[in-house]
């Protein structure tokens, strides 16, 4: 499939007298899409009922006219003033019971059945005026679910639906009792109608109650999503995506992505290594003006799996960000950089955030392709190289990567609810196996738990499930292939209670984790051979071999050479030492320094050079700063 550019632009913000030379200006940058109107309510019905169309359908005549396709978002991230006035209740409250305001942007409560309903009408407008428009070529719903800690809500409202949720899941209160383990503490309950949301709790809640919600709260995400699209699908057939972001986990993407035709994220390298990547102050140093040499492509390869194969970059930063720490601008070439990196991971489509800076409101130090005078910013010559080389280049072809990693938004809700230790979590954990498989080289697709069918990979790991279905457990058992499991695999069941017998419970090993405990960050052990455990161990007992030692001769990982149980939190180098035992005859490895990693498509070898040094890798000279483009050999 051809790839392609695009841009996010705001008609809205402009007068109409630039919409023309901007279209143009968009075409001769070589730029394919245009996404529009995902925060344009309160100029699409000023009042309720009042909707003013005429300057959208202008926007999308000149801009189709100009040769661009049109990706229409629907404006449900951004209720106007006069929704909150019609529903004051709708607002969402956090877990400190404190209500969240009008006067920025996704302001709701996803169980606010009003909303939902005026959300309906706004999509049905849309949708019937736009839907078999020929310039109207893919939709978005809403805009970035969950960003700003919107996915969790502890209103009125979430509690009447939480409420309802529960007895469907469960059916009568005796069986919630049951499966909760609510007899500890004196907690039961003698109906659903007194069971409240799990904050301001007097210590912590029951973390089966906490989970509960959690996964409430993203299946209420996954209906609103669906609200829309059922909308959109019986008045359109143009393919329709939704934007996700980096490191948002608190709900399950893969289940909002059952509904929808692409997967799309919002790329920000430089923003998110202040505040998500969770790196060091030297890492953060290092790679301020280039971003973590894995956070995007970790999630390049989960937005891959998300949209079984159709994924796009919504947003691609192209300069400084405004909402970060701090706000560097990045290094010259790091926009060709990420752009093709995308395009190595199977991207459809990187589509630049934003056309022209905004000169006023919140995102006015947010740096876009063009400058706020309209003159070019540095990104779009880099975007202009793209387009260029584009032009030039075949696709990038697509290949099944040798390894393998399960990624699960539940796990990820079970170890926020009890992480055991300061700072643990199912994404760092899972993060820091990613970061070690491609540190040697390895290409890797991210599955997702409900794979069953693992043929064709070398190797696939599956860290930190903390509930393992018993088909999940079977399917890895009798996989044809590697597999590495834990640590904290299968620990608890379905409603967060400890199982009998004890974990894992893996049906091809016989090993059980007797005993756990967390680390401060000053206890790490050593590893004999090189690397630590870090933050969390586990004691293991029975009669598999030892694959991997403590210094100490005590055994962090046992199994044989196809079925591993991993006991601890491993470094880097840790698991960099395991994934090279296990895969040294099946696979060429490399040792790649820092800053340099490699992806692999089916026809190239793509190299990229984070680094501002020159690199040399088996007689393959790296610039820095760099993607090098090779053929394959065969």
């Amino acid at each position: 499939m051809k790839r392609t550019l695009g841009t996010c632009y705001y008609p809205e913000h402009w007068p109409r007298a630039m919409w023309q030379d901007d279209a143009l200006r968009m075409r001769q940058a070589g730029l394919t899409w245009v996404r529009i109107g995902e925060f344009a309510w309160s100029r699409l019905e000023p009042s309720p009922g009042d909707y003013r169309f005429d300057w959208l359908d202008d926007a999308i005549d000149i801009l189709g006219r100009a040769g661009l396709k049109v990706v229409l978002g629907t404006p449900t991230a951004t209720p106007p003033r006069w929704m909150i006035d019609k529903h004051p209740d709708m607002l969402a409250v956090d877990a400190e019971g404190r209500t969240r305001k009008f006067g920025s942007r996704r302001h709701y409560c996803f169980s606010h059945e009003g909303y939902k309903r005026d959300c309906a009408v706004i999509v049905e407008k849309l949708a019937e005026r736009y839907g078999r428009n020929p310039y109207v070529a893919a939709w978005q719903t809403d805009n970035e679910y969950g960003c700003h800690d919107t996915t969790i809500s502890y209103s009125d409202a979430a509690c009447v639906a939480f409420r309802k949720w529960l007895e469907g899941q469960y059916g009568d209160i005796a069986t919630l009792n049951d499966k909760w383990g609510n007899v500890f503490w004196s907690m039961e309950y003698s109906s659903f109608d007194q069971i409240e949301l799990p904050n301001l709790t007097v210590t912590e809640a029951n973390p089966a109650h906490t989970l509960a919600f959690r996964r409430f709260s993203s299946d209420q995400v996954v209906a609103f999503n669906r609200l829309q699209v059922d909308i959109l699908r019986a008045k359109t057939n143009a393919p329709i995506a939704h934007n996700y972001m980096g490191r948002i986990t608190d709900f399950d993407h893969f289940k909002v992505g059952d509904d929808l035709d692409i997967a799309s994220w919002d790329s920000y390298p430089l923003g998110f290594l202040e505040d998500r990547v969770g790196a060091s102050a030297d890492h953060q140093k290092r790679y301020a003006r280039q971003g973590d040499p894995d956070f995007q492509a970790f999630h390049h390869d989960l937005y891959r799996a998300v949209g079984k194969g159709r994924w796009w970059v919504m947003e691609q930063q192209p300069g400084p960000v405004n909402w970060a720490p701090f706000n560097p601008e990045p290094l010259p070439g790091m926009v060709r950089l990420w752009t093709w990196e995308a395009f190595a991971h199977g991207a459809e489509a990187v589509c630049y955030f934003r056309w022209r800076q905004a000169p006023m409101a919140q995102e006015q130090m947010h740096a876009g392709m063009l400058r706020p005078d309209s003159a070019d910013a540095p990104a779009i010559d880099e975007a202009r190289q793209v387009a260029a080389e584009l032009a030039n280049s075949d696709a990038v072809a697509p290949a099944k990567a040798p390894v393998a990693l399960i990624f699960d938004y539940d796990a990820d809700a079970s170890w926020a609810v009890q992480p055991h230790g300061d700072g643990l979590s199912y994404f760092s954990l899972v993060f820091g196996v990613y970061r070690a498989l491609r540190m040697l080289g390895l290409s890797i697709d991210i599955l997702p738990p409900t794979t069953r069918d693992f043929s064709g990979y070398e190797l696939v790991a599956a860290p930190g499930l903390m509930h393992m279905p018993d088909a999940l457990k079977q399917a890895l058992a009798t996989a044809d292939t590697k597999v590495v499991v834990g640590p904290r695999s299968a620990a608890r069941d379905d409603n967060m209670c400890i199982p009998d017998p004890l974990p894992p419970g893996l049906p091809d090993l016989d090993v059980t984790v007797a005993r756990v405990e967390s680390l401060r960050p000053d206890m790490s052990l050593p590893l004999s051979g090189g690397g630590q455990i870090l933050g969390y161990r586990e004691e293991l007992e029975g009669t598999e071999p030892p694959v991997l030692l403590e210094e100490t001769g005590r055994a962090v990982a046992v199994g044989n050479d196809r079925r591993i149980y991993v006991g601890g939190w491993l470094d880097t180098t840790g698991w960099k030492t395991l994934f090279r035992d296990l895969l040294k005859d099946d696979h060429a490895l490399f040792d790649l320094p820092e800053g340099v990693r490699l992806r692999d498509t089916g026809r190239e070898r793509f190299w990229f050079n984070f680094d501002v040094i020159e690199h040399e890798i088996e007689g393959v000279v790296l610039p820095p700063i760099s993607v090098t483009r090779l053929e394959k050999t065969k």
